[in-house]
Formats: structure tokens, sequence, C-alpha cells
């Protein structure tokens, strides 16, 4: 009994270290299917629409795609207005930056004795390791800017092959198990895609309401660009605890450096933190049919996993992988240790 409870273990341990050789090995075919099945999953619903209103299949995949290239374009042309707008201004905001930086030093030297030659030489050392980093940095950035353009065509082209042979695939699938499974399959499948575009259109709801909350509040406050510091945090908000305050810090920056004074970022936090609020217990719930709940531990394990996989496509990936899991375990029975393992108290 108990030797054979350690070999259990010892051939999960295998497999999932296994998994982990093969995801990391092939991520350069997995990250670009992954983001188009999980697309697949999302226009599914819309393209079986059209297809039963007589239209083609080929037709309506492109409609679908059509939609989807024009909101992610309009978002996308949004971002780039209003960071460029943001750009013009930089020399304002460079020179109360540097005057900023100036009693910054002033009041380390009256507090803690630090000459203002050591904090110079404290920048200089900082900046010669950036510039002996630049090389790579901009290697860095072009390589990714080519696999981002691979990417934007690949997904796109992966995303119309999934949905116009989506029976074959499904064939294909069923093949893996045994006759009497199939049924039990299909109902799995239909589940999966069913509740995970509610649950996307709930998602595109919370998101566009957030942007706009976060905007309002910005603009009351005062702070500059307040459109794209409030779409921008509030796309971040799809990373789980760490993405709203990496969207807060560029504006409680700039409104710092505006204004001079630490009223106004408090207030960017304060309403930051009361959209939050309002997200958590109204927004999410009266949007969001079905919460796709999993603890903290097992999203945070998702985000560092899919980090050392995929990089950052797997910080993002990973999160709907585990949510999907759970979705499966939620409905059947004999994964119901799964369901309680990766389920937050209020499940």
């Amino acid at each position: 009994m108990d030797t054979s409870t350690k070999v259990n273990w010892l051939k999960l341990l295998q497999y999932t270290v296994l998994l982990g050789i093969v995801l990391y090995v092939g991520r350069s075919l997995f990250v670009p299917l992954s983001f188009a099945l999980l697309i697949s999953f999302v226009l599914y619903p819309i393209c079986r629409w059209l297809e039963l209103r007589g239209i083609p299949r080929w037709g309506a995949i492109s409609v679908c795609l059509l939609v989807l290239l024009i909101l992610f374009g309009g978002l996308t042309w949004l971002l780039v207005n209003q960071l460029m707008r943001l750009v013009e201004e930089w020399p304002n905001l460079q020179q109360k930056l540097l005057a900023a930086l100036q009693d910054i030093s002033a009041h380390l030297e009256q507090q803690f004795n630090l000459k203002v030659a050591r904090q110079v030489n404290w920048l200089e050392s900082m900046g010669n390791n950036i510039a002996a980093n630049l090389l790579s940095m901009i290697q860095s950035l072009l390589y990714t800017s080519v696999v981002s353009v691979v990417l934007l065509v690949l997904i796109p082209l992966y995303v119309v092959l999934i949905l116009y042979n989506r029976e074959q695939l499904a064939r294909a699938l069923f093949s893996l198990f045994y006759r009497t499974e199939h049924h039990k399959i299909k109902t799995i499948l239909q589940e999966t895609i069913t509740t995970y575009y509610n649950f996307i259109k709930g998602m595109a709801i919370v998101y566009a309401i957030v942007g706009t909350l976060n905007t309002i509040g910005l603009l009351i406050i005062g702070v500059p660009h307040a459109l794209f510091f409030g779409v921008v945090a509030s796309i971040l908000t799809f990373i789980p605890y760490v993405g709203i305050t990496i969207g807060a810090i560029l504006p409680m920056a700039v409104a710092w450096i505006t204004y001079d004074s630490a009223w106004y970022p408090l207030g960017v936090v304060i309403v930051f933190a009361a959209v939050q609020y309002l997200e958590a217990n109204l927004i999410f719930p009266w949007a969001v049919s079905y919460r796709l709940q999993v603890n903290m531990l097992f999203t945070l394990l998702a985000i560092v996993a899919g980090g050392i996989l995929w990089g950052a496509s797997g910080m993002i990936l990973f999160i709907p992988f585990l949510a999907i899991l759970k979705l499966i375990a939620d409905k059947h029975e004999h994964m119901r240790p799964i369901s309680l393992l990766l389920g937050s108290d209020n499940s």
C-alpha cells in the first residue's frame, strides 16, 4: 500500500518534470498555439451563431476576426495617441523631475550626510552599468519586436485553421478515449467553451467599466493624461494582485512631478483603491455570472511557472489555463480533489 502510494507520487513528479521540459523546449510552438486556442474559444459561439444564419464558415470566421481586429486596433490607436501626447510633454516633466531630484539630493545631504559628490558617483556608476547593458537591451528589444510581428501573423492564422477544422480536431480528441467516454468528453468541451466565452465577455465589460471609472477619477483630481493611465491600469488588472499596483506607479509619479505635492499621488491611490473595491464587490459579480475562483497560492504559482517556462506570455496564458482546469474540476465529481485544492474559500 505504502509502496504503491510512493510510486504514484514518483510518477506524478516525473510527468510534471517531463511536461515542464516539453513546454519549455516547445514554447515557440505552444505560445502562439495557446493564444490561438483561447481566442478560438471566445470566437466559436459567435462563429456558430453566424453560421446558423446562413453565413458560410469562412465568412463567419472573417467577420469575427475583423471585429476583433477593429477592437484591438482601436484600443492600440487610443493608447499610442495618448502616449504620444505624454511624450510631447516630456521636456516639461523632465525639468520638474530634475528639480525634484535636486530637492531629494539636498534632503539626503542634510538628513543622512550623503555628500553630493558621492550621490553623483552612484548615479555615474548606475549610468555606466546601464550603458554596458544597452546593446543587449537593444538586441532583446529587436528580438521581441520581431517575435511580436511573427505572432501577429501566426496567431490569426492558427485561429482560422482551428475554427475551420474544429470538427476534425474534435474527432481527433475523441479518438484518444474509449467510445463510452465520448459523450462525457463532448459535454466537457462544450461546457468549457461556453463558460469561458461567457467569462471573457463579462471580463470585457468589467475592464471597460473599470477603465472608465479610473479615467473619471483621475480627471477629477487633475492627473494629466487620465485616459491613458486609466485604460492601462484597467488592462493591467488582468494580472491578479500585482497588476493594479504596477498600473498605479506611473500616474502617481506623473502626479507628483506635475504638482510637487504628495496629496496628488495619494489621490491616485485612493481612486484606484475605490475602483478596485467597486470592481471586486459590485462590478465583477454583476458582469460575470460564473466566477472562476482560484485561490491566491495557485494563481501566483501559475504566474511564476508561466514566467519561468514561457516568459511574459506564460504569465498571461497560465492563468486562464488554470481557470479552465478549475472549471472542468468543478463540474465533474471524480475531479473533486482538484477542485477543492484549487478553489478559494468563496468558491
